[in-house]
């Protein structure tokens, strides 16, 4: 969907959260659900049709990930912290948000037993907060790697309302780093002011990326040759990275 499209739609569609696939158009982004009562058929028919293949998404040093490097299955996620279905695929706990959270089986099937990778990327688009989480994340990789999912995990359970108020901001994500141990809030404060501009384009570029991929929204992930869209229920992950063990 064009830019121009996504805007003139945006003030004049609803759509209820009961659906199997739920959205909500927001500054130009777009944020996706399943319902816990989708069937096979229908989380298969959110797996997107265009041709991506997980070789292609640019993995570096400074991309953060779960599991081990040499994993033979690596998926790749798209996300922003301020989204209420990447919270429910991650941690849960979303009011309406009835999909079962998939990153428990993914880590506890896959990726403790070395047969996944999970790469994070970000696709920032509800607010300032969001962008604002994205630049502690890549500080939080660059200095505490081995903390950086208890971070985020961390700051999805703290998640409120989307967009520009309540947690997200500076302050309230030094507050929730100054609570995990072994952290020091006062050195990665420093980071992202030293290296705003450099993770600022890690950003940008990691939303470019997706863009490339067709993911125009949150949660969007790619693995083998397959994209998942949206608050896809446990079984559909892994449905697709069964198929790469065989």
């Amino acid at each position: 969907m064009e830019p121009s499209a996504r805007s003139s739609l945006s003030s004049n569609l609803a759509i209820p959260l009961s659906i199997v696939i739920a959205g909500a158009l927001i500054g130009g982004g777009l944020y996706f659900g399943v319902s816990k009562n989708a069937t096979g058929q229908q989380a298969a028919a959110a797996i997107a049709a265009q041709k991506v293949n997980i070789k292609d998404v640019k993995i570096t040093a400074d991309t953060p990930y779960i599991g081990k490097a040499n994993a033979p299955v690596t998926l790749a996620v798209w996300t922003d912290y301020q989204c209420p279905f990447c919270k429910a695929i991650e941690v849960g706990g979303v009011p309406q948000i009835t999909t079962e959270p998939s990153f428990p089986m993914l880590i506890k099937d896959y990726v403790d037993t070395g047969k996944l990778r999970i790469v994070f990327k970000d696709y920032t688009f509800l607010g300032q907060d969001s962008t604002t989480a994205a630049l502690y994340g890549h500080a939080v990789w660059a200095t505490y790697p081995d903390k950086y999912f208890a971070w985020r995990t961390a700051m999805y359970k703290a998640q409120d309302e989307e967009g520009d108020q309540g947690f997200g901001d500076e302050p309230s994500v030094l507050a929730l780093i100054k609570k995990i141990p072994g952290m020091d809030a006062n050195k990665l404060n420093a980071l992202v002011a030293k290296n705003k501009d450099a993770y600022a384009a890690m950003i940008a570029s990691d939303q470019q990326e997706g863009a490339a991929f067709g993911i125009n929204g949150t949660p969007g992930a790619i693995t083998g040759t397959q994209s998942i869209d949206g608050a896809q229920p446990p079984s559909a992950f892994k449905a697709a990275i069964d198929a790469q063990l065989k």
